[in-house]
């Protein structure tokens, strides 16, 4: 992935982390970032409890887009 991930960027899991019991599309938040290409996320659940907090690689996220930019 060609993007820009941020502190507090809300994302989406590109791959299903059994183990974590994490399904692929789960979304989380991006809590620290450790350099260009590694993230820590956080994934809570409806209540907001944290569920999984774990370092990710960026290839692994997709970054959520709430607005348009504009041109």
């Amino acid at each position: 992935m060609n993007q820009e991930i941020k502190l507090l960027d809300v994302v989406a899991l590109l791959r299903a982390m059994p183990a974590e019991n994490l399904k692929k599309g789960q979304v989380g938040t991006v809590v620290e970032v450790f350099s260009e290409e590694d993230f820590e996320v956080e994934f809570v659940d409806k209540q907001g409890r944290t569920v999984a907090m774990l370092p990710l690689k960026s290839s692994d996220l997709l970054v959520l887009q709430y607005e348009l930019e504009r041109a």
